[in-house]
Formats: C-alpha cells, structure tokens, sequence
C-alpha cells in the first residue's frame, strides 16, 4: 500500500512520521498485498489564531480497489487525532466489509430456500427424439 505524508502549517519529524507509519499499518489486513491500494494522509495545525492554545487535524483518504474511505478529526492533541482518525477509517472498512459478507449470506439463504422444492431424486434418462426426460413421481 502506498502512503502519502502531507503536513499543514507543522513539519514533520521522523517520531510523527514513524507513529504514522505504526498506526497506519492495521490497514495491511484489508489491503491484502494490493499495490493499488493508495492512503493520503494529512496532519497538521489548523489556525494560527486560537486562543487557547494550538488545535491540530488529521484527516486520511483511503482509495482501495474502487472504494474511497474519508476521515478528519481535530484534537487538541496530535497524536490524538491521528489515533481517532485511524480508528475511524477502521471502522468504515469493517462495516464495508461486514455489509458485502452479509448481502452474500442473504443471497446464499434466498437460494437455499428456492431450492428446498426442488426435487433432485428423480432419474433423468436420454430419450431419443427430445433429449433428456424426467422419469421422476
């Protein structure tokens, strides 16, 4: 999965960048080796002007085989709002993934119920002038 790393109105360290990297990596598990899998990734201070100190964002953008996922959270504490906008983005996929899983058990359920009369005891034998012929009940 590519990661990309833009800062706003801060610089980023190698101790900002390397917890990204460690709390971002969860998403290897619903990327599963895709390479087109693409993750922008954007922290940063939101305005100068605060009085009560500095309000920072993280917001991520991930783009997984057709799927885009969205979040931005602002903390007051960096780490923080990385930790929560992580969390997020987890939650999404794992409703995502749970709503495809679902729909599939739904269909498998429909089908089961369709063929529950259907008879599948009765001997087919080839006739000669119209193909095959039931010689069930």
């Amino acid at each position: 999965m590519q990661k990309n790393i833009k800062a706003t109105n801060i610089e980023i360290t190698p101790a900002i960048s390397d917890y990204i990297d460690k709390r971002f990596s969860a998403f290897d598990k619903f990327t599963q080796g895709d390479e087109s899998a693409r993750c922008d990734i954007e922290v940063g201070k939101t305005t100068h002007h605060h009085k009560n100190g500095d309000i920072f964002k993280a917001e991520v953008n991930l783009h997984i085989s057709g799927k885009n996922f969205y979040a931005m959270i602002e903390k007051d504490d960096l780490y923080a709002a990385i930790d929560l906008v992580k969390d997020e983005i987890v939650r999404a996929l794992t409703t995502h993934k749970d709503k495809g899983l679902s729909l599939m058990r739904k269909g498998a359920l429909k089908m089961k119920n369709a063929l529950k009369g259907f008879d599948f005891k009765t001997k087919i034998s080839k006739n000669k002038y119209y193909g095959f012929k039931s010689e069930g009940k």
